[in-house]
């Protein structure tokens, strides 16, 4: 697992980056925002620590542009801002949690392991000779990398959890979608078309009213 480190505190920084090394995290840290979100535009990451005060381009600041162009990737921020605003507004920002310092290093890596745990950043999901990496959005073929959307990895996650078990498209936006933002029916049909489209075999079984059904063969 591959963790971008801002922190601008020399030794902290050194200290933290060690710690997570020796618990078998790949780190690489960054001193300045700028050269961060460099890094993070040119490479993949599967998690954000971010210092908030940092040189040229803060961790809000950063976060905040993420999300924006659709970066999805777990962060936590690693700051001494107090209060209530600047926690509030970190998780607004998209921030799956707020540490203050000083905090335990052995705080940070349980905080870790639960988003790990949440995401399933390193899992991979095996079916009928193929390999299904929920977080990277792809499905590793024998002969080729299929790619696609985070919602589309979303739903076949669901179904692939669910094989066999007849699935209503109501059961589908309860369990995928938030209640700010919920799809219509359509909608649901047109993520199954697509996902029908990536595979050589039909996978999904249309369950006349009731809704599909996954079929692993």
């Amino acid at each position: 697992m591959k963790i971008l480190l801002l922190e601008d505190d020399v030794i902290l920084q050194e200290i933290i980056e060690e710690f997570l090394v020796e618990n078998g995290y790949e780190v690489e840290s960054f001193f300045d925002g700028e050269k961060a979100l460099d890094a993070i535009a040119a490479q993949g990451y599967d998690m954000f620590l971010l210092d908030v005060n940092v040189p040229n381009i803060d961790g809000f600041e950063i976060l905040h542009y993420l999300r924006e162009i659709g970066n999805t990737t777990p962060a936590v921020y690693i700051t001494s801002l107090a209060g209530m605003q600047n926690l509030k507004k970190g998780f607004e920002l998209g921030a799956d949690d707020y540490l203050k310092k000083p905090f335990e290093l052995e705080e940070l890596l349980v905080r870790i392991k639960h988003i790990i745990k949440r995401h399933r950043l390193q899992e991979e999901i095996e079916f009928d000779g193929m390999k299904f990496i929920p977080k990277a959005h792809q499905i590793i073929m024998r002969d080729r990398v299929v790619e696609m959307r985070q919602k589309e990895a979303q739903v076949l996650e669901y179904f692939i959890r669910n094989a066999g078990k007849i699935i209503s498209r109501d059961e589908i936006i309860e369990n995928i979608w938030d209640d700010d933002n919920v799809p219509a029916h359509a909608t649901i049909r047109t993520y199954i078309k697509n996902l029908r489209k990536m595979f050589d075999k039909e996978y999904f079984e249309n369950i006349k009213g009731e809704g599909y059904r996954f079929n692993i063969l």
